[in-house]
């Protein structure tokens, strides 16, 4: 069994949620609802269970996890964890007129789909970014909405793979 879920199966939903709470931008419920699904035997369970809590939640609970998320590029508050991946992919030293790119495609998609473009960026380049932003502008709004959920979950997937037992909770 994995540590850090072995150790996590025994805490109280305050310490369960301190610990898997940021997996899902600014999104806590989704940890408090897995944390009545336990024992989990491994991450990927965890996230399996965590992903299925996500797809299976209303529409208005969805859209308020899409809407939690910062527009990728733009210089605005965002959690540690977006600050860190938008670093990765570079995204925090956009050229000006990358920047301006950025925040026309960013105001396009949000205008079209009412929250802001998602995609996991680890290993992805500005331009990758941009480009699959470009392509999925074709998408229908369920289409796109599916599509962003999907992308959250697997945001999700490596922020829980980076943790450690001893960033676990106690």
């Amino acid at each position: 069994m994995d540590q850090l879920i072995g150790m996590s199966n025994d805490w109280d939903l305050a310490a369960y949620v301190a610990q898997y709470g940021s997996l899902f931008e600014s999104s806590p419920w989704v940890a408090e609802r897995a944390w009545h699904s336990r024992p989990f035997r491994s991450r990927e369970e965890l996230l399996a269970r965590m992903s299925a809590i996500v797809m299976e939640a209303d529409e208005a609970m969805q859209l308020e996890l899409l809407r939690a998320h910062p527009e990728l590029g733009a210089k605005v508050r965002m959690t540690a964890e977006s600050t860190e991946e938008q670093r990765g992919a570079g995204l925090d030293r956009l050229e000006r007129d990358e920047a301006y790119i950025f925040g026309q495609l960013n105001a396009a998609y949000r205008e079209r789909f009412g929250f802001p473009f998602i995609i996991a960026v680890k290993g992805l380049t500005a331009d990758m970014i941009a480009d699959s932003m470009q392509r999925r502008m074709m998408n229908t709004a369920q289409e796109e909405r599916e599509r962003a959920l999907l992308e959250v979950c697997k945001i999700a997937s490596f922020r829980l793979e980076h943790m450690a037992p001893d960033s676990a909770a106690s």
